[in-house]
C-alpha cells in the first residue's frame, strides 16, 4: 500500500488544500494529513481544533485520515510508512520554498519521495493567512473553505474583537 503524507499547519484547512488532498487521494490509497502541532507562525486555532476541522472537511473521503504530529516531518512520515510526502505549489515563491525542502526531505530521509501538485487556477491565490486576514477585516470567505471552517474562523473573528 503507498502511503502520503501531507503536511502542514491547516491553520485553518482551505479549499486549495482539499483540492490537493483529493487530488492525491486519487493516486495514492492512503492519504494522511499530518497537522503539525507548533509551526513558527500566529496561529489562529489550537492544535486540536485545526485537527478538527480538517476531520471535518475530509471525512468524505475514504482513504483520508488526520493526525496530528510534532517534531520531524520525516520522522512522522515513517511513524505512519509514508513513502510519499505530498505538497502543493501555487506560485514561484512556493517552489522556492518546497525546493528547499525536498532537498533538506532528502537528506533526511532519502527513502521519502516529493510529489508536488500545481494548485488549480482557482486557488493559485489562497493562503490560510491571507484568508485569515480577509475574515479579521469583514470579508467573505464561504468560497474558500468549508461551511464548518468559515463557521469557525468567523466566531475566532467575532471572540476577538470582543477583547
Amino acid at each position: 500500500m503507498t502511503i502520503a503524507i501531507y503536511p502542514g499547519s491547516f491553520d485553518p484547512i482551505t479549499n486549495g488544500h482539499l483540492d490537493v488532498v483529493l487530488r492525491a487521494s486519487r493516486i495514492f490509497e492512503k492519504v494522511i494529513v499530518g497537522v503539525y502541532d507548533t509551526p513558527e507562525k500566529k496561529l489562529m486555532f489550537s492544535p486540536q481544533e485545526r485537527v478538527e476541522l480538517a476531520k471535518a472537511a475530509v471525512k468524505d473521503i475514504v482513504n483520508v485520515e488526520v493526525q496530528l504530529y510534532c517534531g520531524l516531518t520525516v520522522d512522522f512520515a515513517q511513524k505512519v510508512g509514508a513513502q510519499v510526502m505530498v505538497r502543493g505549489l501555487r506560485a514561484s515563491a512556493d517552489f522556492e520554498f518546497e525546493f528547499d525542502m525536498a532537498m533538506m526531505t532528502n537528506k533526511l530521509s532519502p527513502e521519502l519521495e516529493m510529489v508536488c501538485f500545481m494548485a488549480s487556477p482557482q486557488y493559485q491565490f489562497l493562503s490560510s493567512s491571507l484568508l485569515k486576514e480577509v475574515a479579521r477585516l469583514g470579508g467573505k470567505i464561504d468560497d474558500w473553505v468549508a461551511a464548518s471552517v468559515a463557521f469557525a474562523v468567523k466566531e475566532k473573528v467575532k471572540n476577538l474583537k470582543q477583547y
